[in-house]
């Protein structure tokens, strides 16, 4: 096993990937040698020198030259060098003079890391594994990367051929080309993306439990060996790899990798399938399946609106909100038929023991503030995806549950108008365009019954924002006609005088109301006037 780091000087096979080169070489070289080699490949020579030929140099190189000068002292020795093109696994390579530029501290920590952990992979053979064994090698595979680290490794033409339908194409009419040339089989591959993966892939060929040597390694390692397994086509790895992240445990940032590499790799027929419907139901003969997606939906909204546990509802009725919300992002939502569905099983329920409380049996008085609590909560979700000017136009229609509302106790029946209150700050906010009609049919239904349990609900609830409820109800009774907020703000007036803080102020909206009735309408006719006897003094002069 040899190491060098530095910039070497890649091999370009005339289309920007790295490549593989070969040739016969002896076997070792004297230590003054090696020491030399380790200073060219530190990048001591120029980088600035023109790349060599695909099949030959125009003229050698010192390099060549010195290994000439070897092998004039050894016995001859034949040398044929042959270039083969890489799979598209290697990342482009580093100009002339980003190899001149000295490398930080930062990188060289890096790379110093890097080897390290190089040195205990290869390190780490079991006996009678014969990886990286060069007594019985006949191929010196060095792996070289765009950050200046090169790695020698001694493996087997047989097994890299029996295992690699890339290697098998590359090597094998060439090999028996080179059967009479002594010394190992030199091959090179440059500006690897990770030497460390592309060591653990072929390491994989030697082992006869493909399975178990992955347990050891974690889902972004086997991602990386799953990629350069499929560029070569080594299929024994890919489908280890496939098997090891259907079974393997993912963090939630490492799905969409999972997901983006096999998309990419496009492995139809190998198991990928299988992978990807850990995280996605499309995968299936690549039918969307939206349908099964909302009765999904649709199942967890009753299950909240059903539960008994009113801690867990209120925490579940927080994240089915968000899931809605994400969903709806990706246009496999609820749809508006469903919410309303829903709505409509509250609203009967609703009326039923509204109505029954109402005749004085308070058996399940309770439920008129659980349902009244689901229709507050079902109103946000549809305010939120702006479908609730239908809700609103029925809430208002509810003359029978208005009449009624007297007749409870308000402890039990406060509940309802938090449902009022949100139509209130919706209209007010523009979050909801309703008729005329309806909002004025809305303030006749319930602004009285929610005057009374003004106060409940200030009391009822330390996280109630009376502020905002005030400023929507202030601003929808100012999108009627002026007549009508004349009638509404008067008999507001009247009331706040009577209840104090048991109603709510809406003062804000009172004065708007004057300006506009009042004070603008005096100006206005004031203006006219003076412009009617200035023209008279005109016509006189």
């Amino acid at each position: 096993m040899d190491f060098t780091r530095g910039s070497p000087a890649p091999l370009s096979n005339g289309n920007g990937n790295g490549h593989y080169e070969s040739s016969s070489s002896p076997s070792s070289f004297p230590s003054g040698f090696t020491k030399f080699n380790t200073a060219l490949t530190a990048g001591l020579l120029n980088p600035m020198s023109p790349p060599p030929d695909r099949m030959t140099r125009s003229s050698p190189t010192l390099f060549e030259m010195m290994a000439s000068e070897h092998d004039a002292q050894q016995q001859p020795k034949t040398q044929t060098q042959i270039t083969i093109a890489a799979p598209n696994v290697a990342i482009p390579k580093v100009t002339a003079a980003q190899q001149q530029q000295q490398q930080p501290a930062p990188v060289q920590d890096r790379q110093t890391a890097a080897m390290q952990r190089i040195a205990d992979i290869l390190g780490n053979r079991s006996p009678g594994n014969q990886f990286n064994d060069s007594s019985s090698s006949d191929v010196k595979l060095t792996l070289s990367s765009k950050d200046g680290i090169s790695v020698s490794i001694s493996v087997h033409r047989q097994i890299l051929v029996a295992h690699s339908r890339f290697f098998a194409v590359k090597l094998s009419d060439r090999w028996a080309k080179q059967q009479k040339a002594s010394g190992p089989y030199v091959v090179e591959i440059a500006d690897c993306d990770d030497i460390e993966v592309y060591i653990e892939t072929l390491r994989l060929m030697y082992s006869k439990d493909l399975r178990r040597r992955l347990m050891k390694e974690d889902v972004i390692k086997v991602l990386g060996i799953l990629k350069v397994s499929a560029a070569i086509g080594f299929d024994a790895g890919v489908l280890s790899c496939l098997e090891y992240l259907e079974a393997a445990p993912w963090a939630e940032d490492e799905e969409e990798k999972v997901a983006s590499l096999l998309s990419e790799l496009r492995l139809e027929g190998v198991g990928a399938g299988e992978v990807l419907k850990r995280v996605s139901t499309e995968v299936n003969n690549g039918v969307e399946e939206s349908s099964d997606n909302e009765e999904v939906l649709v199942k967890l909204l009753h299950v909240v609106l059903e539960g008994k546990d009113e801690k867990a509802r209120r925490e579940m009725k927080g994240l089915v909100a968000k899931m809605l919300r994400e969903s709806a992002a990706s246009h496999t939502s609820l749809r508006k038929e469903s919410l309303y569905a829903a709505c409509e099983g509250c609203l009967q329920l609703l009326h039923t023991h509204f109505l029954q409380a109402a005749s004085g049996n308070l058996k399940d008085v309770a439920q008129i503030a659980r349902q009244a609590d689901n229709l507050h909560w079902l109103l946000d979700i549809m305010i939120d995806r702006q479908i609730a000017e239908e809700f609103l136009k029925t809430w208002a229609s509810q003359t029978e549950l208005s009449e009624a509302h007297s007749k409870i106790p308000a402890v039990h029946r406060y509940e309802i108008s938090r449902v009022t209150a949100r139509l209130f700050v919706g209209v007010g906010k523009g979050q909801m365009l309703a008729s005329k009609e309806a909002r004025c049919m809305l303030l006749q239904t319930w602004l009285v019954p929610f005057y009374d349990d003004f106060g409940w609900m200030r009391r009822g609830h330390k996280g109630l924002d009376r502020h905002l409820i005030e400023e929507g109800l202030s601003n929808t009774i100012l999108t009627l006609p002026l007549s009508w907020q004349q009638d509404i703000l008067l008999a507001w007036f009247d009331r706040f005088l009577n209840s104090g803080e048991d109603c709510p102020n809406i003062q804000r909206g009172f004065e708007i109301w004057w300006r506009r009735a009042f004070w603008r309408r005096s100006g206005e006719q004031e203006k006219a006037r003076s412009f009617r006897v200035v023209s008279a003094s005109a016509e006189n002069s």
